[in-house]
């Protein structure tokens, strides 16, 4: 509930800081006292429209703040948990409005979105009058203020669950389905495919592996040509050592002879030869060191082309074509099971429609019957509010396309006379009809889906009498499982009220600019001000009489 309202230079309002309790609580004054000023303030707080036109002349800017008691299992905490906003008891939604337009909004001293603060707010206030309709122009509220009305939210929110769940499984089946038809118009051209993959069998990373490897090996394939072409030269059929040799076994057969003569010369050619193994062997080392094979940088060449080739026939890189083998082989699987898998998701399909259509022809029976007892429940409380001739009509249709909230389109309609076509209570009701089809509404599902919080502006406006006697024991009784706060100028509905505040404009001591006002009535007061209701400008003994025997009735019903 509402329990504190502070204002700040908002238009005519300098400083107003008001209490609320629970109950019924009205607001009086004369016509352009300010009543309007301190609605548009208090909606404001709740994250409507901002204005710079509402702050006070000659201020930079103005601030509304409003202080909520809730109940700790109230849905707004919820929202404050999501939101990451302290909760630590008492709900204080706080606006600012600058002069050139601009505004901010805080929740628990935390700086939110207006949309946040909209969100809050709808939650925790309703704000309804004869041109306000916004509770009304909605059908998908109708058909959760039924719903609330019957008890069925459990039920409607199972009927959701099931309705997922076959769109989930529908949407499973249809994409199954596309995938099996795709992958039947290119048959032949996948078999292919996961027999040339198969056969191929990439790795992640083999082009890299080749490429460096090749690289490698061409590099050694220069080295490796220069020293096979010395190691011919040393040791192949060119070499001097076969030369070498006969010449040093021909002068050792003379060395006998001359041996002082041959002998230098066979040593040199013998340290020569010896040379030339060496040379030979170093060769030898080198060319197995040099780790060239022909045949394998040949077979790394036919690798690296069979690869990159089938990269541009399956318009792929190297490395992706494992993936694609994946992909062809889990399409080819598609056709060899895909019958059976189609027939496997449509049957699990079947039996979520089955489900979901079984829910909601139970929830379209227990809505037909909850608008049956709820007409008959607004309907009771019509003839007191001078609407002895009109109907309320819950119309219920119903699709079996189906949705998330079941088959039914609900829709409040009404039938103001006899003989006359019922329809939409927004097209069929004048403004003071609506005012009051929507209070028999409100009496009815008060304590079901409703905000904590109802503020009336001026539904009594162009009735008076038992009408307006008829009101103001309606807003009482409402007041009884919600707070409700009353702008009126009905003096049989300020006489109900628990709380009463009095609207005013007062000169400021300056003479030059004027205040609004706003103070609570004691007993006495209260008398005086529905004197003033009942007889005008002039308050007569009979009036305060009137006003006396108002208030003596009201209290007798409490």
């Amino acid at each position: 509930m509402l329990a504190a309202l502070s204002i700040r230079d908002i238009v005519l309002i300098e400083r107003l800081d008001l209490s609320f309790r629970p109950g019924l609580t009205v607001l009086t004054g004369e016509t352009g006292a300010g009543k309007s000023i301190l609605l548009d303030a208090f909606t404001l707080a709740l994250g409507g429209r901002g204005d710079g036109s509402l702050v006070r002349q000659g201020e930079a800017q103005g601030q509304v703040t409003a202080e909520f008691d809730l109940p700790v299992d109230h849905p707004v905490r919820g929202l404050l948990n999501e939101a990451g906003i302290d909760d630590d008891g008492a709900l204080v939604l706080r606006r600012v409005q600058h002069a050139d337009g601009r505004t901010r909004a805080f929740v628990n001293d935390q700086s939110v979105s207006a949309q946040m603060l909209r969100n809050l707010g709808r939650r925790l206030v309703e704000i309804h009058g004869q041109h306000d309709d916004r509770a009304l122009v909605d059908p998908a509220s109708h058909r959760a203020l039924l719903d609330a009305y019957g008890g069925l939210a459990p039920l409607t929110e199972e009927v959701g669950s099931l309705w997922r769940s076959w769109r989930a499984a529908r949407a499973e089946a249809a994409e199954e389905k596309a995938r099996l038809d795709e992958a039947a118009k290119e048959a032949d051209f996948i078999r292919h495919a996961v027999e040339e993959l198969t056969a191929l069998a990439a790795e992640p990373g083999e082009e890299e592996r080749l490429a460096t490897r090749r690289t490698e090996m061409m590099r050694f394939e220069k080295i490796a040509t220069d020293l096979a072409d010395a190691q011919d030269a040393v040791g192949g059929a060119s070499s001097p050592i076969p030369g070498l040799a006969a010449a040093v076994r021909r002068l050792e057969r003379r060395a006998g002879e001359v041996e002082a003569l041959v002998r230098p010369a066979v040593e040199a050619i013998d340290a020569a030869l010896n040379a030339l193994e060496l040379a030979r062997a170093h060769l030898d080392a080198a060319l197995r060191e040099a780790d060239f094979d022909p045949h394998e940088l040949e077979r790394i060449e036919e690798r690296l082309f069979a690869l990159r080739a089938a990269g541009r026939k399956f318009a792929c890189t190297v490395d992706e074509l494992p993936a694609v083998a994946v992909r062809f082989a889990d399409q080819l699987d598609a056709l060899d099971h895909g019958a059976e898998t189609l027939k496997r998701l449509e049957a699990r399909a079947a039996e979520a429609e089955t489900a979901y259509r079984r829910a909601a022809r139970q929830l379209s029976e227990k809505r037909r019957a909850a608008a049956m007892a709820l007409d008959a429940a607004v309907n009771a409380e019509l003839p007191p509010l001078k609407l002895e001739h009109a109907r309320f009509i819950t119309d219920c249709q119903s699709d079996e396309s189906g949705q998330a909230d079941g088959y039914d389109r609900i829709e409040f309609w009404v039938q103001t006379n006899p003989g006359t076509r019922p329809g939409p209570m927004m097209k069929v009701a004048s403004g003071g009809e609506l005012a009051r089809f929507l209070l028999a509404l409100k009496v009815v599902l008060a304590d079901r889906g409703s905000a904590p919080t109802l503020v009336f502006d001026e539904i009594d406006t162009g009735v008076g009498g038992a009408v307006a006697d008829a009101i103001g024991a309606r807003l009482a009784r409402l007041s009884d499982r919600v707070q409700v706060v009353a702008v009126t100028h009905a003096p049989q509905v300020a006489a109900r009220a628990g709380n009463h505040f009095r609207i005013a404009k007062e000169a400021m001591s300056d003479l030059d600019r004027v205040a609004t006002r706003v103070a609570p009535l004691a007993p006495d007061h209260r008398r005086e001000e529905i004197a003033r209701m009942l007889s005008g400008a002039e308050i007569t003994s009979e009036a305060r009489a009137a006003a006396e025997r108002l208030l003596k009735g009201a209290e007798s019903v409490k």
